[in-house]
């Protein structure tokens, strides 16, 4: 089996980076992985045309194709977002704007292969499990319109730095074992 593991920040070398190698490297020991961080593809932002409506296809041609080229390949999927403004990033959030191509709620739609798998975490600097909540909602309610299928959720509070993963690395890996 395929795993996408996507950095949905665009920092690279970030707490939310740290997570996303974490669980890379313990599903490898499974499963062949693979690793992306948003900020390392280039497109733009969906501009409101609809022509996708009609022709399941976008009138950009940039690198959304090749991110959805990833998401093909891979049979599970795991997303780890931190918080921006109760949310996840705008640069994630520009990526699923512009996956309506894809999207199950019109007809035509391109579709991804079925039986996939999607797991969320969030990651957060306050306390407040809530905003967690808010951007695995998020990232579920883009994968149900991908009919990717929503198995499991880790939401991490009081994580601003890197130095705040490792005393919580016991629940990534615990994560990592529930994905199958």
């Amino acid at each position: 089996m395929n795993a996408l593991v996507i950095n949905c920040s665009p920092v690279k070398n970030g707490a939310t980076a740290l997570i996303v190698s974490t669980i890379s490297d313990k599903i490898s020991e499974r499963f062949q992985t693979k690793s992306i961080c948003i900020g390392d593809f280039d497109f733009g932002f969906c501009k409101g045309c609809r022509t996708c409506h009609n022709t399941a296809r976008c009138i950009q041609h940039d690198d959304v194709s090749e991110i959805m080229k990833l998401f093909e390949w891979a049979d599970i999927i795991v997303s780890v977002s931190p918080s921006y403004w109760a949310d996840v990033p705008g640069q994630f959030k520009a990526f699923i704007d512009r996956c309506t191509p894809w999207c199950n709620t019109h007809v035509p739609h391109a579709s991804l292969s079925s039986g996939k798998r999607g797991y969320s975490v969030a990651l957060r600097t306050g306390p407040n499990m809530k905003e967690c909540e808010r951007i695995i909602g998020t990232i579920e309610h883009f994968y149900g319109h991908l009919e990717i299928e929503c198995c499991g959720s880790l939401g991490l509070c009081s994580i601003e730095y890197k130095d705040n993963v490792q005393s919580r690395m016991n629940e990534i890996l615990e994560f990592c074992n529930r994905i199958s």
